[in-house]
């Protein structure tokens, strides 16, 4: 992709060949320490084997946008947020207990497999996941600074880095405190914001206008363009969790409701039921044990109380308030119409 139509499948390729080849290179040097550590090797090239890159086109397009040109040099610096992603997903799926990603056993679960008889293999699988997760982060780093992209321009970026950690530790923390916690609206989307809408859209933008020499004012609209698409998209990440085929999420369904996470959505189930409902809800949410039977009476719950048009409604609001803002900036066409596409990949989908 060298012209200035947006071509996702070919930008996604792009970032998957930056990818699939740098994590590999650092899986083999890895594993070449001691044949043992082979498993945990292997999960570091697991933890980029998929995914839709949404975070390094944001970070591609806060560059063009700018007035930057296509360059090899930023795919490799826009494929860095992927990595963070990665490290984020693995921490994630460790503190969630979940089971599966992508249809696959998690790195814990697949780490917990390969340990066989090892003393205690639960706990050491997930210390070596954590493990996976933090180095993962740290390959981030070293891919964005080796980018190609010249030193001057790394510069201007970097400190934005420590902005995104932050705020994604911060919301990870958030979530772990509010779960299990009386649902409020309010607070799970504090949670949604810093956990997954920052780091999704809004900080890889800003990453890629810095790289850019971007302004102030294009900046400031970068924010306001991605901070509402972000939670748009973790808000359709939540509906599609409870109520997506896990053939085409990859997740199990009933993990937000075993884990009585500070969703959105059930907060706002919680908002309208009445006590009777209410009583229910506190028999389901947080068992371990739910059952199918289970997770339908939730779901029927949410159906009558028209919860998820509650967070349909939240996702249109948020999506055309980042349209607008996008509309107000004055960047070229093609970064505008990419943008435009980009919101409505994020916000509607599938899986």
């Amino acid at each position: 992709m060298t012209s200035d139509r947006w071509e996702p499948v070919a930008f996604k390729a792009r970032v998957d060949e930056v990818l699939h080849r740098f994590v590999a290179q650092e899986a083999d040097e890895f594993a070449a320490i001691d044949p043992i550590l082979g498993a945990v090797a292997e999960q570091l090239e697991a933890a980029v084997a998929d995914g839709k890159r949404l975070r390094a086109a944001f970070c591609y397009w806060g560059w063009r946008a700018a007035g930057q040109p296509d360059s090899d040099a930023l795919v490799r610096a826009a494929a860095s947020m992927e990595l963070v992603h990665a490290a984020a997903v693995v921490h994630d799926d460790l503190i969630d207990d979940s089971p599966l990603r992508h249809g696959r056993p998690t790195a814990h679960v697949t780490l917990r497999g390969a340990l066989g008889r090892h003393p205690d293999a639960d706990a050491a699988a997930r210390s070596l996941a954590m493990l996976v997760g933090d180095l993962l982060t740290t390959l981030a780093g070293q891919l964005f600074a080796t980018s190609g992209l010249p030193a001057a321009y790394l510069v201007r970026a970097r400190p934005l880095w420590s902005v995104m950690a932050r705020e994604l530790i911060a919301g990870e923390c958030l979530e772990i405190l509010h779960t299990g916690a009386g649902p409020d609206t309010d607070a799970s989307l504090k949670v949604i914001r810093y956990k997954t809408a920052k780091y999704t859209a809004e900080q890889p933008l800003l990453i890629g206008g810095a790289l850019a020499g971007a302004g102030a004012r294009l900046r400031e609209g970068y924010s306001a363009y991605g901070l509402p698409l972000g939670e748009a998209f973790q808000l359709r990440d939540d509906l599609l969790g409870l109520f997506g085929e896990p053939e085409r999420t990859g997740k199990a369904n009933a993990d937000d409701v075993r884990g009585q996470r500070p969703t959105a959505l059930l907060a706002e189930t919680w908002r309208l039921a009445g006590d009777g409902e209410r009583e229910l809800l506190r028999a389901l949410l947080g068992r371990g044990d739910l059952d199918g039977e289970g997770l339908d009476a939730v779901r029927t719950m949410m159906h009558r109380l028209r919860a998820p048009d509650r967070i349909e409604d939240m996702i249109r609001a948020r999506v055309e308030e980042a349209l607008d803002a996008l509309h107000a900036l004055d960047v070229p066409a093609h970064a505008t119409a990419a943008l435009t596409a980009l919101a409505h990949s994020a916000a509607v989908r599938l899986c």
